[in-house]
């Protein structure tokens, strides 16, 4: 969310999707000489456009201040690495990645999926703004440049370093200006190359009343619908999905340039329908997700009436729970 509306669209922000008062900073923890001195608290809440139906965070703190430095070392989780591998090992012959070929990831961390690649015989570059972070992929030999990424950043790459697959794992939620990002990626990747994304998907946030994955990091909530948007914004498509189970429920999405012949998949056509189904381009999904969220102890009445299952997700009940109900008598 900017001064002026929409982070994407720029419309104009009044619907709350989620108001949780006031808290720290996520994962600025403080030093021992912090502790008697005042913590700051910044507001978090999240809105939804009713343009493009993105859910974003008003903004308080710049990504400089929450980034730069930061605490979470993704080769630490080894069930992250795993997922990383089996990755690596998928798309490598997939697009028939090779000695010729090279892999950009954005915010590649400490070098826990490039080293993947390497072991392959592909070339990489890491792109990530956290020089403490960076400074151990580059121990690790994961050439590193630590930088935002974003238009400026791809066209000092892209005539040297123009990539075959563009990576981002868990980092289009983080971006604040995410017409920036998604236009340096447009620039950066080749004719014919293909960019992945993963980041948690907005629809099971919903479904399974995941409030608590609402943090500052986390500037947008994304639906596939709406990241089609902002790609399609920007020269590209996604021709591609999948759904994931890691953070509570992902997205891998798969995307091209404009004039790339492959066609969208079923897979993509099918969840673009499901998620119009579920009211994710309507008002009332979305108000009924903050009403919930206004109950101190959410109860199953609260929450959307949706499976464990995103293919049986459907728009919560517009009931409100006992304690909405007897707050509302009284």
């Amino acid at each position: 969310m900017t001064e002026h509306g929409c982070r994407f669209c720029s419309a104009p922000l009044s619907q709350v999707f989620a108001d949780l008062g006031v808290s720290p900073l996520a994962n600025s923890y403080l030093q021992p000489e912090q502790l008697k001195a005042m913590e700051p608290f910044f507001p978090l809440r999240a809105l939804v456009c009713g343009e493009c139906w993105l859910v974003q965070l008003e903004d308080y703190e710049s990504p400089e201040a929450i980034f730069s430095d930061y605490a979470y070392f993704s080769s630490y989780s080894t069930t992250w690495l795993e997922h990383s591998r089996r990755y690596a090992e998928a798309i490598t012959p997939a697009f028939g990645l090779g000695e010729r070929s090279l892999v950009v990831e954005i915010a590649s961390n400490d070098g826990y999926l490039l080293r993947f690649f390497q072991e392959m015989g592909v070339p990489v570059l890491g792109v990530e703004p956290a020089a403490n972070v960076a400074r151990v992929a580059l121990q690790h030999g994961v050439p590193t440049l630590v930088e935002f990424f974003g238009v400026q950043c791809a066209n000092g790459l892209r005539g040297e370093s123009a990539a075959d697959l563009i990576i981002g794992n868990n980092v289009l939620a983080h971006v604040p200006d995410i017409n920036d990002f998604v236009a340096g990626m447009a620039l950066l990747l080749k004719p014919g190359g293909t960019v992945t994304m993963e980041f948690p998907h907005l629809m099971r946030l919903i479904a399974d009343n995941q409030f608590d994955t609402i943090y500052h990091e986390h500037f947008s909530y994304l639906s596939f619908g709406t990241v089609s948007r902002i790609f399609a914004a920007h020269g590209m498509r996604t021709i591609d999905v999948e759904e994931l189970p890691t953070h509570g429920g992902s997205l891998r999405i798969y995307a091209a340039h404009d004039d790339d012949a492959r066609p969208r998949t079923e897979r993509a056509l099918e969840l673009l329908r499901r998620e119009e189904e579920t009211g994710m381009l309507g008002t009332e999904l979305y108000a009924s997700f903050a009403a919930g969220l206004r109950c101190c102890a959410p109860c199953s009445t609260c929450r959307p009436t949706a499976s464990a299952s995103p293919r049986t997700a459907r728009p919560p009940r517009a009931t409100r729970c006992s304690t909405i109900a007897a707050s509302a008598r009284t």
